[in-house]
């Protein structure tokens, strides 16, 4: 199981020693939510925050493009230090040469699907991405519940993937939580992304391992 906690639930004003400190804690990835305002009705941060973080920890750096237009921003973020770079499905129009640029800088890219996204936007792509990220939310805002149908769709996926990519892995992200945790780790998830779970704990650490040992 691998812990990806959300920076949007951080306190910006100490960024660098909140990424410290979860790294500490035990946190696998950092899940960096890029925002632009237009494909979702918020603004977050860009490549620059980005850049900026990266000379301070060896967490694994999930970044995830919530923005129009992906394309032009994706050497941007290579060169901040993003080791994965995620695009949604529903940005691009050529979904397969996004995926490629992405490749072609030798880091690993994923697809993000919404929740009323179908499954079947992946058909023809499954085989040449590392990761699929469900949102399990409206994606824009941090702090909202996890919607329960997202399990059906998670348990779809992981079946999908064992018969066309078997080294595919599956994110879930928006409301994850240590009560709910449990059905989605059991319906096929690999990647829990923890916003205010983690960040918003008093203990992180033991919100981390709180996550670890759900079976």
């Amino acid at each position: 199981m691998i812990i990806a906690p959300s920076l949007l639930s951080a306190d910006f004003g100490k960024l660098a020693q909140e990424v410290k400190e979860i790294e500490l804690a035990g946190a696998d990835w950092l899940h960096l939510d890029i925002m632009d305002g237009h494909y979702v009705p918020n603004i977050s941060y860009g490549p620059m925050v980005v850049g900026a973080l990266r000379p301070h920890t060896e967490l694994f750096f999930d970044v995830h493009l919530m923005i129009d237009n992906p394309d032009a921003f994706i050497r941007e973020f290579k060169e901040a230090g993003a080791d994965m770079i995620t695009v949604h499905q529903e940005s691009t129009r050529h979904l397969h040469r996004t995926i490629q640029s992405i490749r072609a800088m030798g880091i690993k890219a994923g697809v993000s699907l919404n929740p009323a996204t179908s499954l079947s936007v992946l058909d023809y792509i499954l085989t040449d991405i590392d990761m699929v990220l469900l949102m399990s939310v409206n994606p824009g805002f941090g702090g909202q519940s996890f919607i329960p149908e997202t399990l059906t769709k998670i348990e779809k996926l992981k079946a999908m993937a064992e018969k066309i990519n078997p080294d595919l892995l599956i994110q879930v992200d928006g409301g994850i939580n240590k009560d709910n945790a449990k059905d989605v780790i059991s319906a096929g998830a690999d990647i829990l992304v923890a916003g205010s779970a983690v960040f918003g704990a008093a203990d992180r650490k033991k919100a981390i391992e709180d996550f670890r040992s759900v079976k």
